[in-house]
This record gives C-alpha cells, sequence and structure tokens, in this order.
C-alpha cells in the first residue's frame, strides 16, 4: 500500500513538472529603466528565449545565460553569471532583478494611421 501511494506521488511530481514550466516567452528587446549599470537607463538589452533556456545581454552588453529559477519557475529566473535572480511579470512587460535593476519590454511604435482615401476626380473629356 505504501509502495502504490510513494508511485503515485512520484508520478504525480513528474507529471507537474512541465505545467510548472515559464509561463511567458521573454524573447524581445528591453530597455533598462531603472537601476541600470553605469548609469545607462534607456539602453538597449536583450532576451532570447529557446525552451526554457535563455540568452540575456545587459545593457552594458555583458552576455549571460539564464534559466526558470527552481523555485518559482513560472515567474523568475537564475542568472548565474551574474548570481542573482529576476522576477518578471505575467506579461512578459518588465524584468526586475535582484540587484533592482529593471528591464521594460522595448515595444516598437504602431504604425502610422492610413491616409484617408483620395477623393476621385472626374475629367471631363
Amino acid at each position: 500500500m505504501r509502495m502504490t501511494s510513494l508511485a503515485a506521488g512520484i508520478l504525480g511530481l513528474l507529471a507537474a513538472g512541465p505545467a510548472m514550466a515559464q509561463s511567458v516567452n521573454l524573447t524581445g528587446p528591453y530597455r533598462c529603466v531603472a537601476d541600470c549599470r553605469d548609469g545607462m537607463i534607456g539602453a538597449p538589452a536583450f532576451i532570447t528565449q529557446n525552451g526554457q533556456d535563455l540568452n540575456l545581454v545587459d545593457e552594458a552588453g555583458q552576455p549571460a545565460r539564464a534559466w526558470p529559477d527552481w523555485t518559482a519557475p513560472d515567474r523568475r529566473i537564475w542568472v548565474d553569471a551574474w548570481n542573482q535572480g529576476a522576477v518578471y511579470s505575467p506579461d512578459g512587460m518588465t524584468v526586475q532583478f535582484d540587484s533592482g535593476t529593471l528591464w521594460r519590454r522595448d515595444l516598437p511604435p504602431p504604425p502610422p494611421m492610413p491616409l484617408p482615401p483620395r477623393p476621385l476626380v472626374r475629367r471631363h473629356s
């Protein structure tokens, strides 16, 4: 009986593993907006996500690898080279590092409004 319940518990944990994976794709350009390195407020930063693996480039151009933090894989990442974690918003628009650095997703401006159609000018022959 104990063996059966233990096996069921282990299977439950294994089945929950993929469901606890990262909940949003963080790939894209960001801007550093607070507590940036060397005062580089507004400098670009980048995240490229491939499955659970992430490649980051900070506002100073320093690359690092990251992955979901095992303590909260659905809302935190761990950046080993920088020895810190970061929490990201549910929509992936912001990433706040444990040091206080804040990245905000750098969205392109909206497309221009289309011009209204020009009135048809009839020419008399």
